[in-house]
């Protein structure tokens, strides 16, 4: 009988160093799993606690006590500004804590650490961010732990969140309240996290942290509840049914299906381990045994409270330990649970990464000269199609990620303004709300332009203005309000529309600059992108954007030409379109004696200019202009003698008030005012039809005809120069040499993970026949 009971605890002995073997079996592999994700930023579920509480609420004292042993740096305040990631392994050789902090900069490499060491690393990180501008990281700081009092759990230790006062005094807490916040919640979205949330209260209808956690789990069926410092909540009670209430709140107090079916309580001894004169323990056995202390000395206050015993439920959620146990359980359960579906996942890594190591010596092999040169030449011929293709029209380009509406264009590459400071109504512009790109956006502009353009009216004349135009000419001084109409309105046209010139070429230089992303766009959709060679690429965008400013400088140059002609010498054959207009006004003025009057003052110039032009225009007209008539009948010397003297004296008269006095009288006002607005009008006419014609041909058409010559000499003139510089050959093939060797050791250990994985998982599938059996 003694042989067969030995043989029997033998094998029950033997049966649980086997379910003990296959537990670190697998925890060993989720944490793998865990750094792997991490690491290469695979998307593999790894179960894990994530501890999410107010600042004080004894979210990272709580943490040390589950784990066993202190390491973190604790206090009042904001201590943890990065999320710690602590993979505990139990571990009954390792009598002290044995601890790997992996590294930041590769997260392959750890290093062993002391608990002094940790804790001192953590403090600087905190400190070092405390420091800065963003005072929060979401990246993780991970550390592997060994260890005899450890449970079997990964734990995330979170910041802790803030609740800060609404004064506008507060608002840099209230910043950083806001990026806490923010950080937890992306913490929080990983679903298969079990999210440990901490609530420092005596009354559950206050909810704290819960308030942030619903937002992300509403059910709260991920989450477990725990009541913190409950040694100092148990004196606050006074009477029974409050305890009570407190053990098991309502229904309708905690809403939703809350993990675990109702809160746990705990309490943690303060007090830090060490040998200062300000520690409280000397050892981390010391802070162990305390925290046991501390749970039965919450039991028995808690049956004094109540005046009755508490129920083994009750019992199972008080205590730091019952806590990780549930934990334990419950992460070894979701492991369980997930061992089926992970082995696919890495098996898809699994090819992925054998795909890109194939990319990858692919692309190493192709690092030749007459490869290079090839693709560069491919490369150059699709560019030069896409942007032949934008500037024809198409809609493979979303609108809604390239387009821009008027205004949006108005804003990114300038609107037409006027000297007056106002800019066209947007809206009457044909397609303003459209998003367009390409030569619809190019056309829409050249519209707009002719819009504003062509809507201009001749600025305001002063009176000052006449009189600082007259003058004094060099062999008399007398006045020609011809000469005065022309530089009034040359010195007009010129500050009027040379802006325009500027503002059409910067706007038009914005829309052809914008066909470079778009087109790149269009070679990543279709897989024609050289992804890989960022000098080249660089090289031919700089050479497009060069071109493109210089094409629109000398451009703009042949028009300011054109505009500097125009507003130097008037050509009186511009300007006759509205040259019987003209003749009606000036014949309006004064009736028929006064148009005699002007008729005389030919020996002025003035209407020897207007005849002149009409001689320099081929614009035939069937009825000849009264004025002429006069002029003519005048000149012919067919009047009576009384008409002849009547005339000769209103001439003198006429020279006497423009020619001699140069007082300004409101008929050479007139008529100054009449000359400019048709010299305005003229120049403004010849400005927008030959802006237009210019920037078409010197501007939209180089980039069709002159721009791919360009290109190809700059990249053959490269190629025979410094091939490698135009490739950066040399970085290039260490980048894709450090690229293969990372994903050489991912498909190691994915390897690795997955042999490790379907081995546990044909474990348990023996032990669940064996069981079934």
């Amino acid at each position: 009988m003694a042989g067969e009971e030995s043989s029997q605890e033998s094998a029950a002995g033997s049966k649980k160093m086997d379910e003990l073997e296959g537990q670190w079996r697998l925890y060993e592999a989720y944490n793998e799993l865990h750094g792997l994700a991490q690491e290469f930023d695979t998307p593999f579920d790894a179960p894990a606690v994530l501890v999410v509480g107010h600042q004080t609420d004894g979210k990272s004292a709580l943490v040390e006590a589950l784990m066993g042993f202190q390491f973190n740096h604790v206090g009042g305040g904001t201590k943890t500004r990065r999320p710690i990631t602590l993979h505990m392994k139990y571990n009954p050789e390792c009598d002290s804590p044995l601890c790997h902090l992996l590294s930041d900069s590769d997260p392959s490499v750890s290093h062993e650490k002391s608990l002094q060491e940790v804790q001192v690393y953590i403090e600087a990180e905190n400190t070092r961010l405390e420091k800065e501008t963003c005072q929060f990281s979401a990246k993780e700081i991970i550390i592997r732990i060994e260890y005899k009092y450890c449970p079997n759990l990964t734990i995330i230790d979170t910041p802790g969140l803030v609740a800060p006062a609404p004064s506008r005094k507060n608002r840099a807490l209230q910043a950083q309240a806001r990026a806490v916040e923010s950080l937890v919640r992306a913490k929080m979205q990983h679903r298969e996290f079990i999210i440990l949330c901490l609530e420092d209260c005596n009354d559950w209808s206050n909810a704290t942290t819960r308030r942030v956690v619903m937002q992300i789990d509403p059910e709260l069926s991920r989450t477990v509840v725990v009541a913190t410092k409950l040694d100092t909540k148990i004196p606050q009670f006074a009477r029974a049914s409050d305890v009570e209430v407190f053990l098991s709140p309502p229904a309708s107090t905690l809403d939703g299906f809350m993990l675990g079916d109702s809160p746990f309580f705990t309490s943690v001894p303060s007090g830090r381990v060490g040998f200062g004169p300000e520690s409280v323990f000397r050892s981390n056995d010391e802070f162990k045994q305390a925290i046991s202390s501390r749970e039965v000395e919450d039991l028995v206050a808690l049956e004094e409270k109540l005046g009755r015993a508490l129920s083994k439920h009750e019992r199972s959620r008080i205590g730091v330990s019952s806590l990780r146990l549930f934990l334990e359980e419950l992460l070894l359960k979701r492991y369980m649970d997930s061992v089926p579906s992970i082995i696919p996942l890495l098996e898809k890594e699994y090819r992925s990464s054998t795909r890109k190591l194939s990319e990858l010596d692919q692309q190493l092999s192709s690092l030749n000269e007459a490869k290079l040169k090839e693709k560069g030449r491919t490369f150059h011929d699709l560019f030069l199609t896409k942007l032949s293709l934008l500037l024809k029209g198409t809609v493979i380009a979303p609108p809604d990620k390239f387009g821009e509406t008027l205004q949006d264009e108005r804003v990114n590459g300038g609107a037409f303004i006027g000297s007056d400071g106002l800019q066209f109504p947007h809206k009457l512009i044909p397609n303003a709300g459209m998003r367009l790109y390409g030569g619809a956006q190019y056309h829409r502009a050249m519209a707009e332009f002719r819009f504003v353009v062509g809507g201009i009216k001749c600025p305001p004349i002063t009176r000052e203005e006449i009189v600082n135009a007259c003058g004094v000419e060099d062999i008399h001084d007398g006045t020609n309000y011809s000469r005065t109409a022309c530089v009034i309105a040359v010195a007009k046209a010129r500050d009027t529309f040379e802006p325009f010139l500027h503002q059409l070429g910067c706007r038009l230089l914005h829309i052809l600059k914008r066909l470079l992303p778009i087109a790149v766009y269009l070679l990543q959709k279709e897989g024609e992108y050289l992804s890989g060679h960022d000098v080249f690429l660089r090289r031919v965008a700089d050479a497009f954007n060069n071109f493109a400013e210089s094409t629109e400088k000398s451009c703009r140059e042949k028009c300011m030409e054109d505009l500097v002609s125009t507003t130097r010498y008037v050509t009186w054959s511009l300007h006759n379109k509205n040259r019987a207009g003209l003749r009606q006004f000036l014949d309006s003025f004064g009736g028929s004696e006064q148009s005699a009057i002007i008729g005389n003052s030919t020996s002025n110039g003035l209407s020897q200019d207007l005849s002149t032009a009409s001689v320099a225009s081929d614009n035939k007209q069937d009825v000849k202009p009264r004025t002429d008539v006069k002029l003519s009948h005048l000149a012919s010397g067919n009047d009576s003698n009384t008409s002849t003297q009547t005339t000769e004296t209103r001439l003198a008269d006429l020279l006497d008030s423009t020619l001699w006095n140069r007082r300004l009288a409101p008929s050479s006002e007139r008529i100054v005012y009449a000359l400019v607005q048709q010299i305005f009008h003229g120049i403004r006419e010849y400005f927008l039809a030959s802006t237009e014609l210019k920037f078409n041909c010197f501007l939209l058409m180089p980039v069709v005809d002159k721009l791919p010559a360009m290109l190809r000499e700059d990249l053959e003139s490269a190629f025979e120069d410094d091939l490698d510089n135009v490739f950066d050959i040399t970085n290039l093939r260490h980048s894709v040499g450090q690229q293969k060797r990372q994903t050489e050791i991912e498909l190691k250990r994915v390897q690795k993970l997955k042999e490790k994985f379907r081995y546990i998982h044909e474990q348990l599938n023996s032990q669940q026949a064996k069981f079934g059996q």
